[in-house]
Parts: C-alpha cells; sequence; structure tokens
C-alpha cells in the first residue's frame, strides 16, 4: 500500500475527515472538523493553518491540522478551550499514519513540532519518541494536565457504592436538602440546535456569576465562541444542555458534549443565591446520572484538578505534550 502525504485547507478535506473520524479510536469533538472551522473563525490570527492529510492509495486515512509560526509548527488549538487534541487516523492505521506523517514533516522546514493536548493512552503518544528517531529528531514527552474522568457502572445506585463512604454520605446528603427544600426541583435537557441556541444566554449569564475568574473568562469574544460552536455541535447532535430548575427558577447549567462512549462537562455555572442548595455540584451529579442513564462508559470532567471532581469520584486521565526537536 502506497502513502502519501500534503498539506490542505480544511475545506479541501473536510468531508473525508468526518468519514474518517466514525473509523478512528477517538471521535471527539475536539478533533473534528466543526471544532476547528468555529475556533479558527473566532480566533485566527497570524499564524498559517493547514491540515496534513495522509492518504493511502488516495483514501484519507490521517489527519493533523496544524499551525505554522516562525518555526514552529504545532497542533491547532488553544488548552484555554480544545480540552485535548491528537492526529486522527483510521483505527489500525496509527503506526503508519504517523510513519509517513513524520516523513512528510522531515521534508518541511521547522525547529520543533508540538504535539500538545495528547491523553495517556494515545498511539500518539506512545508511537512518536521512537519514530522521532528514525527522522533524526528527539521527542520530549512532558506532563501537561489532568482530565479527571469517572468509569460509570450500569446504575445509578451502583455509582453511589463505588464513591467513598464520606462522598457518599454528603453527595446523599446534599441531594435530600435540595429535594426536600420545599421548592419543586427539576433537571431539564436540551438538545436540539433550536432549544441549545434559545438557552445559551442563560448558561451564559450563570456562568459568569458563578466565579469571578469565570467572569474574566467569558469575554464577549468568548461567548460568541461558546454559542457558535455549542450551535454547530448540537447541529451534529453533540451538546447536551442541562438546566437545573428550583421552582421555575434556572438555578445551575452544566455544557456537555457526547463523544462516543463519553460524556465531557466543557463547562458550567450556577446561581450563587442558591449556593447554600449546592447547586454547583448537584447540576453536576445529576448530569452524571443522567450519563448512566443514556449507558455511557465515562464522565469526563475534562481539565483541571478541581476538588468537586474528586468528590464525585473521578480519578486522573493525564494529558502529555510531546516536542520534537531536530538535532
Amino acid at each position: 500500500m502506497a502513502y502519501s502525504v500534503s498539506f490542505e485547507s480544511p475545506q479541501e478535506v473536510e468531508a473525508e475527515w468526518r468519514k474518517l473520524l466514525s473509523k478512528s479510536a477517538d471521535s471527539a469533538v475536539f478533533l473534528g472538523p466543526t471544532w476547528l472551522k468555529v475556533w479558527w473563525s473566532e480566533f485566527q490570527d497570524e499564524r498559517e493553518l493547514s491540515v496534513a492529510a495522509v492518504r493511502r492509495d488516495g483514501e484519507v486515512v490521517g489527519v493533523a491540522p496544524l499551525l505554522r509560526q516562525n518555526g514552529t509548527l504545532m497542533l491547532a488549538g488553544d488548552t484555554e478551550i480544545c480540552d485535548y487534541m491528537d492526529i486522527t487516523a483510521e483505527q489500525g492505521e496509527e503506526q503508519a499514519v504517523l510513519g509517513a506523517l513524520l516523513d512528510f514533516l522531515a521534508k518541511q522546514e521547522w525547529d520543533e513540532c508540538l504535539l500538545w493536548g495528547l491523553r495517556a493512552g494515545s498511539p500518539t503518544l506512545q508511537a512518536l519518541p521512537a519514530l522521532a528517531e528514525s527522522i533524526a529528531c528527539k521527542a520530549e514527552v512532558e506532563f501537561e494536565d489532568v482530565s479527571p474522568r469517572v468509569e460509570l457502572p450500569s446504575s445509578w445506585d451502583d455509582y453511589l457504592g463505588s464513591l467513598s463512604k464520606k462522598d457518599r454520605h454528603e453527595l446523599r446528603r446534599k441531594l435530600r436538602r435540595l429535594t426536600g427544600a420545599e421548592a419543586e426541583v427539576d433537571l431539564i435537557e436540551y438538545r436540539t440546535p433550536e432549544d441549545v441556541q434559545a438557552h445559551m444566554d442563560q448558561f451564559l449569564r450563570l456562568h459568569t456569576i458563578s466565579r469571578e475568574e469565570k467572569a474574566e473568562f467569558m469575554t464577549p469574544q468568548m461567548a460568541d465562541f461558546f454559542k457558535h460552536i455549542s450551535s454547530a455541535l448540537a447541529e451534529e447532535g453533540h451538546v447536551r444542555l442541562f438546566q437545573l430548575e428550583v421552582d421555575d427558577s434556572c438555578a445551575a447549567a452544566v455544557l456537555c458534549f457526547n463523544s462516543g462512549d463519553e460524556l465531557l462537562l466543557y463547562n458550567s455555572g450556577y446561581d450563587p443565591a442558591l449556593s447554600s442548595l449546592s447547586v454547583g455540584l448537584l447540576s453536576k451529579a445529576l448530569s452524571l446520572q443522567k450519563a448512566i442513564e443514556e449507558g455511557k462508559r465515562y464522565y469526563n470532567f475534562l481539565r483541571g484538578a478541581e476538588p468537586y471532581k474528586y468528590d464525585l469520584g473521578a480519578q486522573d486521565l493525564n494529558i502529555y505534550r510531546c516536542t520534537i526537536r531536530r538535532r
């Protein structure tokens, strides 16, 4: 089989890229053309964006979206809003795709190539050090962050039983206090593009008033990105927007992305006036319960080691970066 690699525009390879995702071991929303297109439309700068497409006998079997800045190549994205990245390859073709890609990149002008956001277990992470040696380069792997997640059992009761005695007691106590507060409590889920679009302003309001650092993060440009990416991904069936209603008032909201056997908690917000009812934590716990009911294997809290994630039973999944430098 003959492999060839070329730089193409995202538009040229988009249709084949989407088809490839269905054949990949990791089809997370951050790795697809929709995410790249919306992110780049909001945050494009002086860097050059192109997609290295790996073809096997003419068929796309690998895709690497890359940015070029001076002497550096890097995976396209931003650690502030893209929780992880990777080179997408057809399952079973990872080694061949990476080998062909590195042979191609060896002929380009660059000093270092930065592959960030690689999750533990990624075929890219496992194969790169040896492959880098084959093109007279050195690959350095560094810890970048954690992505705590819960491996979900088949029932809510089993999930509660998996928590430590202290965490199980606290979660049950908080749930009883919320449901026993002589208030009507309901978790509403929005999935359709129309519903998600209609309720994003409410989500953004709760996100902004939750904490000072969240208000600083949610600039007008970032708010536009949240609206556009949620709308675009909802069109593809990837959005789960949960709102916790207390007496018909929106107390908390959780924006999740549906990604294969995982539900990804992308961001959240709550009304500080109702913090005594732990609405922030419980909105996440109840969305986790929904993931169990839907048969998901994992509930992924994504980047960051915030304590509440471990209170809900999460275990760290490490994220690494691999920097390839010419010798």
